[in-house]
């Protein structure tokens, strides 16, 4: 994108947009969970930026990140509506990360699934203090300008998040880079040769299989409970696939399968793990949010 000729702060903003665009698609990734929605945004603020003459403006990356949090607030609310409606499980949208992304993206646990997850759960309010706060350490002053209310009533909010937010983390099992990688290899290489027994041993007894398929493809609508079970159903779903490719790719900043065949991306997986075995498989399979992968 260019800005020239435009009014006051386009060579500013030549300048500084690339460095600081990162943070305006991070809040708004964190926020809505959705990397269509987190661009959409991206390009609201640059338009508004754009506009805007920067000279005036001290602390450039707390006021985009500050805009980006207004609008992505807007459409989280009208977001949550919408969730009320969708058919069957809903999982976040596949951010690309490490190698494989087209653009610099801001990593941290914060874009992993399982901290998005657990921030569904948070109002959005709450979610907009804790991010801004707790990932982007703005100021409360800045935070209550978003949310329409005052500073001690921001902070508030953002440690009622925290609190919420630890609690849940301590519910949710924690494991290595290293081990993510190491189960996902062998779990790769026994789904691809129909091993059900194999796979019933890389599960978790109580393990939960997520699939969100958006209404748009045929998957259960259910969470699928116990590893036998889920490893029975992975079997038959590998053999009506039958991929021609499972490649083990990084997003969200983890570790997770890309399953693809016939021109087209059939899902992307991500796991927890607890015990050295899978505790939770989530599979995005909605072509909507796949498509960008």
């Amino acid at each position: 994108m260019t800005m020239t000729g435009m009014p006051g702060g386009a060579g500013v903003l030549e300048v500084e947009w690339e460095l600081h665009r990162p943070a305006v698609f991070g809040v708004a990734y964190r926020l809505l969970g959705s990397v269509a929605d987190a661009e959409d945004v991206a390009q609201d603020v640059w338009l508004r930026a754009a506009g805007a003459d920067l000279r005036r403006i001290d602390d450039l990356r707390a006021w985009l990140v500050t805009v980006a949090a207004r609008r992505s607030y807007d459409v989280l609310k009208s977001a949550r509506a919408r969730r009320e409606t969708y058919v069957g499980p809903w999982l976040p949208e596949p951010l690309l990360t490490g190698p494989d992304a087209s653009q610099a993206v801001l990593v941290d646990e914060s874009v992993g699934s399982a901290m998005l997850l657990i921030m569904e759960e948070l109002s959005p309010p709450e979610r907009v203090a804790f991010v801004l706060h707790d990932v982007f350490g703005l100021e409360f002053t800045r935070i209550a300008e978003v949310l329409g209310a005052s500073a001690p009533a921001a902070r508030q909010l953002a440690s009622r998040a925290r609190r919420r937010v630890a609690k849940a983390r301590q519910a949710t099992p924690q494991a290595s880079r290293a081990e993510r990688e190491r189960l996902l290899a062998v779990f790769r290489a026994t789904y691809e040769a129909g091993d059900l027994a194999g796979l019933v041993r890389l599960l978790h007894p109580e393990a939960v299989y997520v699939t969100d398929g958006g209404g748009e493809v045929s998957t259960a609508r259910e969470l699928v409970h116990g590893g036998p079970r889920i490893a029975k159903l992975m079997v038959g779903v590998g053999l009506r696939w039958r991929p021609a490719r499972i490649d083990l790719i990084e997003v969200g900043g983890e570790p997770a399968l890309l399953h693809r065949g016939a021109g087209r991306v059939f899902s992307v997986d991500t796991v927890e793990i607890k015990d050295g075995l899978i505790s939770a498989y989530r599979r995005v399979l909605n072509p909507e949010k796949i498509a960008h992968i």
